[in-house]
């Protein structure tokens, strides 16, 4: 007769029979929390959630305590504790996440990416007009942020890393530093050391230049953290073969951090692209498409949809505003979705 060889299960994974206690649990505190709310008065959507959660705390306890001792009890308490800190997390992240598709569909067309506001205004119909010259500012602008910021970011990642010289503790505090700039500020640097005394003109680049200062940080931080990952037998054995610091850096460090480089990218990226205040002070957020960043005005995502709101009082212009926040939703979920991908693989 074969034997039946259980499943291996880890320890700490609930049994079938734990399972079915924990939604008896949740089933009796969910008719607690309604009998409270009728005898106390609470109010709303809020009272009853806080009279569930203390309720379903005080059953897990007792439950527990009564079957299983102390330590079980107290285990329980904390078991509640984190799934209602992440239930509460996504909230509001499901909210608005929900929202912007429920009324940003609405402004959603087929001409939507290949037309420009050049000759229609946001209180025209849906189908005039478009965000092509939104959508290809917000690239170039983007673009040419990041050519500038990455060399930087990760030079200066590899003289935290690599070298780690006298200057590594103020240059380490000076980028945990800018992580914390708002970005109105780096909007109002531009302004006052460039545009004013310089170029004396909104333009595109200015909004990259911008965005740049903004963009290091999240670079130099993601790309140190990453070329930390890497062994340190690599860098001895490209030493040991003769090759001098920098050599053994390009040639065996760079490349076994690249997905972790390309994390980096797409991080920085997403923390840039939906930034409104500095581009509001520096591109001009033209209506006709341009794709010369050194001349003229330029528009963006983000001030696309800040002009229809704020200009608009039509339905019609709250459908683009939405519309708009819809494609720039996309964007930064395809973005963090690759370097969650990306992050996930194996370093070199």
């Amino acid at each position: 007769m074969n034997k039946v060889i259980p499943a291996p299960r880890k320890p700490w994974q609930p049994t079938i029979g734990e399972r079915f206690e924990d939604a008896l649990i949740i089933v009796g505190s969910l008719g607690a929390a309604g009998a409270i709310v009728k005898v106390t008065g609470l109010d709303g959507k809020l009272g009853y959630f806080f009279a569930f959660f203390f309720t379903l705390l005080a059953t897990e306890f007792l439950f527990h305590f009564y079957k299983r001792g102390l330590q079980a009890a107290k285990d329980s308490i904390l078991k509640v504790l984190t799934v209602m800190a992440i239930f509460v997390t996504l909230i509001p992240i499901v909210s608005i996440v929900a929202t912007v598709v429920s009324k940003g569909y609405k402004g959603i067309h087929w001409g939507l990416l290949t037309k420009d506001m050049a000759l229609a205004s946001v209180n025209d119909p849906i189908a005039s007009g478009g965000l092509l010259h939104a959508l290809a500012g917000t690239i170039i602008m983007v673009g040419g942020a990041l050519i500038i910021s990455f060399p930087i970011g990760v030079l200066t990642a590899l003289y935290l890393t690599e070298i780690n010289g006298t200057l590594a503790r103020p240059i380490k505090f000076l980028v945990q530093a800018m992580s914390g700039v708002p970005s109105i500020v780096a909007g109002l640097f531009i302004l006052s050391s460039l545009i004013y005394p310089v170029t004396k003109e909104l333009s595109g680049l200015m909004g990259s230049l911008a965005l740049t200062i903004l963009m290091i940080p999240t670079i130099a931080r993601t790309s140190e953290e990453m070329l930390r990952l890497i062994p340190g037998e690599l860098r001895e054995a490209g030493v040991a073969l003769g090759g001098t610091q920098w050599r053994t850096v390009a040639g065996v460090v760079l490349p076994a951090a690249k997905s972790g480089l390309v994390t980096a990218i797409i991080l920085g990226v997403a923390r840039i692209i939906g930034e409104t205040a500095p581009l509001l002070l520096v591109t001009g957020g033209g209506d006709a498409l341009n794709t010369n960043p050194t001349s003229g005005a330029m528009g963006s995502l983000p001030y696309y949809i800040w002009k229809a709101f704020l200009t608009g009082g039509t339905p019609e212009a709250f459908a683009r505003a939405w519309g708009g926040m819809l494609v720039l939703l996309s964007f930064i979920f395809i973005l963090f979705g690759l370097a969650r991908y990306l992050s996930g693989r194996k370093v070199g």
